[in-house]
């Protein structure tokens, strides 16, 4: 199915055809671009260890939500009882930052921790997530096959790195790419990244001056 995409082999290992990542890294840019413009949300997946806590970093800075950790089973299909424990997250959260906490005692606090911090894990990146999102960025399509088969079922559109490894056909938007080194993660969780976050904020400040001239 990657075939189209290798270039060469070479010592038994698949050698992608560079040309094509960056045709097709360009049509997944302009598809983001007018997400962002149109103020859709994107939803960056990326659970692998290595890229962890780098997709926590550009997200958190761009505002865009994330799942770093672990797929949480029923995000697109069953969203109503995710957001259940997104509320939680969110409560308990507030309920701590109040100090509501103080009236329990020192060994439910702890347990009270435990429990937040575990939600924290699972949810925090989907922490502002008021709706399903209106497309999603998947960095290793193998391991990620669960997010790639909720997206098909509930017909969200998928940009995704696809390696040699994997079957590009159910992906909107497939970018040729490796998904295993940090480098090559980074720099396409970057390109796609900013490529939305830049768009989203033109696109907020052009409807910012458009409801200003219309109220004057």
């Amino acid at each position: 199915k990657t075939n189209k995409y290798i270039y060469s082999f070479e010592n038994g290992v698949s050698i992608i055809d560079l040309t094509k990542t960056a045709n097709y890294l360009e049509k997944a840019k302009k598809f983001v671009s007018e997400l962002g413009t149109n103020g859709k949300v994107l939803l960056v997946v990326c659970t692998k260890k290595i890229a962890s806590s780098l997709t926590k970093e550009l997200c958190e800075k761009n505002n865009l939500p994330f799942i770093n950790t672990k797929w949480p089973a029923g995000l697109l299909t069953n969203f109503e009882m995710i957001i259940k424990n997104v509320k939680k997250l969110n409560s308990m959260k507030e309920e701590k930052e109040k100090g509501e906490w103080s009236k329990f005692v020192k060994h439910e606090q702890v347990k009270l921790d435990k429990d937040l911090n575990k939600l924290e894990k699972f949810y925090g990146g989907i922490a502002n997530l008021k709706k399903l999102p209106d497309a999603l960025f998947i960095i290793d399509i193998k391991k990620e096959k669960n997010s790639v088969k909720e997206s098909g079922e509930m017909k969200i559109v998928t940009v995704a790195v696809t390696d040699t490894n994997a079957n590009p056909d159910p992906i909107n938007y497939p970018i040729p790419g490796n998904d295993d080194s940090l480098t090559s993660i980074e720099y396409f969780l970057k390109e796609i990244i900013e490529a939305y976050a830049s768009s989203y904020l033109k696109g907020q400040e052009a409807k910012a001056k458009e409801t200003s001239k219309n109220k004057s």
